[in-house]
């Protein structure tokens, strides 16, 4: 049994830092297992202790797995002093230190981001060698034709860069799902550039076997289900695949 300092164990699960859990503690707001915690150095395993602050439970876990509807305009990154992350946009009752986008959309690109605190995850979700794969909404400029479905499938070159092969399956004249298990800087837009066309809307649908949950509004977020952390990492693809 691994215990830790309640106030250590109640600022982990937050971004409001050490000093605001002691002065919760010192306030008698706090109660582990139905007693009230008087002292913010008496310690508890944070794997079995039941915490509340004013009577509400607090969810006690190591890590949290958010997916977020990003917006357009909002940037992917934890902070930055002169435009709105999506860090920003999670409600109060979300934060805790150390959360950061797993991967980064474009400013103007929407949909499915991950937030999360467990970079381990994250590393395997993002690495080209785990193969997993990311499916892309992208409207473009142009009319699509099979054959760039065909220069996806073979993989693009783009100056000094080369993609991997990826799957298009065009949906409407200027619309086409994208399947890819890279995350290259623009890298989607780079592969269209390539082959004559420029994208004008570009939306992330699923990562792994989770998809963006349609009840999100742009901007809203969740946690993930335990399936859904699974799921994340899953290899499998295939463009109409939805559970």
């Amino acid at each position: 049994m691994a215990v830790e300092r309640i106030d250590k164990i109640l600022s982990s699960q937050n971004t409001e830092g050490r000093s605001a859990a002691k002065a919760l503690i010192k306030a008698g707001r706090v109660t582990a297992d139905g007693r009230t915690v008087r002292r913010p150095d008496e310690k508890f395993d944070p794997e079995a202790v039941e915490i509340k602050i004013d009577g509400k439970p607090v969810k006690l876990s190591r890590f949290v797995y958010i997916m977020m509807n990003k917006p357009r305009g909002v940037l992917s990154a934890s902070t930055d002093r002169h435009a709105k992350t999506v860090i920003d946009l999670l409600p109060a009752e979300m934060k805790r230190r150390g959360l950061f986008p797993a991967g980064r959309l474009d400013k103007d690109t929407v949909g499915f981001i991950l937030i999360t605190d467990d970079g381990e995850l994250a590393h395997k979700m993002l690495s080209p060698k785990s193969h997993v794969y990311k499916l892309y909404e992208a409207e473009c400029d142009r009319e699509l034709t099979e054959d760039d479905a065909r220069a996806f499938a073979e993989g693009i070159s783009a100056g000094s860069e080369a993609f991997m092969p990826a799957e298009m399956k065009i949906t409407g004249e200027k619309t086409a799902l994208v399947e890819i298990c890279e995350g290259k800087f623009h890298q989607i837009k780079k592969m269209f550039h390539a082959v004559g066309t420029e994208v004008t809307a570009l939306k992330r649908l699923r990562i792994g076997q989770v998809f963006l949950d349609e009840n999100l509004a742009p901007g809203e977020s969740r946690y993930l289900t335990e399936q859904e952390i699974v799921d994340l990492l899953d290899r499998k693809h295939g463009i109409c695949h939805k559970n």
